[in-house]
């Protein structure tokens, strides 16, 4: 491959990146590193065709010939370490050859894609099983720090301004427009006839080149159309520069004059103008395929697909077997999502393709614990459906290694690991005879693994990981409602009634951590809207704690159950109705669960008999406490404790 410019990753003097955009040309098998935007890389590459070709005593490429090139180039952005494509939509195919191309130059796990918020984007990397290779929004604070840094960019003279990976476009801001006065005549003139150049054009997406920061400021990018900055006396130039520094710095809000990450409202509004995207997709289709919340802390790791019948993983695969001591490689290629990979071809042979995600942390907002399980969330394409489906798995917590690295033996480890999976399904049919809107099936599946813990005896060993698997609930969790949505009475008054028959049952189910703090309204719950956004149903996710407390008063913990009310409350014009209709609808919800057991007493009591019934905390004896209670606790008088700790009136 012929490259104009410096090599992929290259740096200058002061360690930083020689050129952040490249062009590669896949007709002619070129690319071009120089400075610039990439419609000059592509002119620099025409001059160098055309170079060739009068030292061989050629003709010049005719216009149809130029044209053929530029269709067949692909716009790149680079950061420090990646190597990010900016396909068109509409030419995959073509996107997929520059991405072979430059697959002989840096590892395939170093080249990621930009332009995912399209579906014909999207919808090419998962039919390759390459979700993993979408560039992820960013979203912790570090993230978006991160994001800042690396998207200051130059065109051909210094790098003042801010490059959005998607539009192409540049944002000046305030802060780096006023530094240009401090810069020697020579390179003030230079930069600002940069400026005015490329503030004037578009680029071949149709975006601006260079844009105002903030998007939407009063101060636009027309300013710059008057300023003669090739001709004007530098005396005249400077005057006519800090005039329209004036009118930059009256028309930016007060809040975005301090531009450094630690001013939180500056730091969001470049977040946003630096990841803002064309043609986005609406929250309905972002809903239907994943919603934001899951989408952004989603870490895809490769996948595969079937091509006529034969299974096909992600390459980079190989290249982790060959380099078996990169620990980068090794965590990016997780031999769990391999193994379930496995399971899911075993038991379908309809699947076109798979892609396998890591949830890295919780996205409940209860306190983290030292040991979570894990938790991946598989998109499988079966043939015939128009649609992926969605699936969460969730591996058990206490399984056979941590038994073992508990000092089990073998034998007990496994015997208490089954034991524990038992447990964990008997909860879900305990919640379900008490009314708990679940997902409507909870399958179980295994992998082999090799035990590499604590304890010596077994290293090398092999055992049985246990997982769990659900559909993906498609909704908002409760506790991440938007704090617009509150606004409407309507959309309270709905969420109210929902919530209060939710949290009865929750309560009546000892849902709590092993510290015996409540958890509900924190992530496990799920709004699902109707088409006109109001709240239809609620349907919890995960039973996890479920039977946690289950000897303990349900008074105890009446204050946890107004918290749900006391952390809405100051977003919404009808608090006072919306901790009645709560109140109401847990009483009722709580009633009638009672009634139907005093009416079907003998087949509740009768649910666990089988299992052993152990005062220890086995499920037959947590059932019976948990039955026991809830015949004995006087509904009304614990929405009374509950509305004692419920902030401001409640009538």
């Amino acid at each position: 491959m012929k490259l104009l410019g410096e090599p992929l990753f290259a740096r200058d003097l002061k360690g930083q990146l020689a050129s952040r955009i490249g062009t590669i040309f896949v007709k002619s098998d070129g690319l071009v590193t120089l400075k610039g935007i990439h419609a000059t890389q592509r002119l620099a590459w025409i001059k160098e065709l055309n170079r060739v070709r009068h030292a061989a005593g050629q003709i010049p490429l005719s216009d149809s010939e130029i044209d053929e090139e530029m269709a067949s180039s692909v716009d790149l952005l680079f950061d420090d370490r990646t190597v990010l494509i900016r396909p068109d939509p509409y030419a995959m195919e073509l996107a997929f050859e520059a991405d072979d191309m430059l697959q002989k130059l840096v590892s395939k796990r170093c080249i990621r894609y930009l332009n995912t918020h399209t579906a014909q984007v999207r919808n090419a990397l998962r039919a390759r099983g390459e979700n993993w290779r979408m560039s992820r929004l960013p979203v912790s604070v570090e993230e978006m720090r991160l994001l800042i840094s690396v998207s200051l960019a130059a065109i051909e003279v210094l790098p003042i301004y801010y490059y959005n990976r998607s539009t192409g476009t540049r944002f000046l801001t305030l802060a780096r427009f006023a530094d240009l006065g401090n810069k020697p005549d020579d390179l003030f003139r230079q930069q600002l006839e940069e400026i005015v150049e490329y503030a004037a054009r578009r680029n071949r997406f149709g975006y601006p080149e260079i844009d105002i920061f903030p998007p939407g400021c009063a101060f636009t990018r027309q300013a710059f159309e008057a300023l003669n900055a090739e001709n004007l006396p530098i005396r005249a130039l400077r005057a006519a520069y800090r005039k329209l520094l004036d009118t930059f710095g009256a028309a930016l809000p007060a809040d975005l004059r301090d531009e450094s990450e630690e001013n939180i409202e500056w730091r969001n509004r470049m977040c946003s103008a630096l990841t803002q995207q064309p043609n986005a997709v609406d929250a309905e289709e972002l809903i239907q395929d994943i919603s934001p919340e899951f989408y952004r802390q989603i870490e895809w790791v490769p996948g595969c697909r079937i091509e006529k019948g034969e299974l096909l993983f992600d390459p980079v695969c190989e290249e982790c077997d060959t380099h078996p001591d990169d620990p980068e490689l090794a965590a990016l290629c997780d031999p769990r999502a391999k193994a379930v990979i496995f399971n899911y071809l075993r038991e379908y042979n309809t699947i076109e393709y798979i892609n396998i995600g890591r949830i890295g942390h919780s996205l409940s907002a209860r306190a983290p614990v030292s040991f979570r399980a894990p938790v991946y969330i598989v998109q499988v394409k079966e043939s015939g459906k128009a649609k992926p489906e969605l699936r969460i798995l969730r591996f058990q917590k206490w399984g056979v290694k941590q038994h073992l690295d508990d000092g089990k033996d073998l034998l007990r480890a496994v015997m208490e690991a089954m034991d524990y999976t038992d447990y964990i399904l008997d909860r879900r049919l305990g919640c379900q005879q008490l009314g708990m809107n679940l997902p409507p099936r909870l399958a179980t599946g295994r992998i082999a693994e090799t035990y590499t813990g604590q304890k010596e005896a077994y290293r090398g060993a092999r055992f049985w990981s246990v997982y769990f698997e659900r559909a993906y609930v498609s909704g908002c969790a409760t506790d991440k409602i938007m704090h617009a949505r509150y606004t409407n009475p309507e959309f309270n008054r709905r969420l109210a009634r929902l919530l209060g028959e939710a949290a009865a049952i929750n309560c009546m189910v000892g849902r709590a951590n092993l510290e015996l703090q409540v958890m509900f309204d924190d992530g496990d719950e799920v709004i699902v809207l109707d088409d006109d956004g109001l709240p239809e149903r609620l349907m919890i996710s995960d039973h996890t704690g479920s039977f946690t407390q289950y000897d303990i008063r349900l008074e105890r913990d009446a204050a946890a159950y107004a918290g749900p009310v006391n952390r809405r409350a100051g977003f919404m014009p009808n608090a006072d109705e919306f901790a009645t209709l709560y109140l109401e609808a847990f009483q009722q919800r709580f009633e009638q669960v009672q009634k139907e057991y005093r009416r079907r007493r003998t087949a509740f009591d009768s649910l666990f008999k089988h299992r052993p019934l152990d005062r220890k905390g086995s499920i037959a004896y947590r059932w019976l406490c948990v039955l026991a209670r809830l015949d004995t606790t006087d509904a009304a008088a614990l929405c009374a404790a509950i509305r004692s700790h419920m902030e401001g009136p409640v009538s």
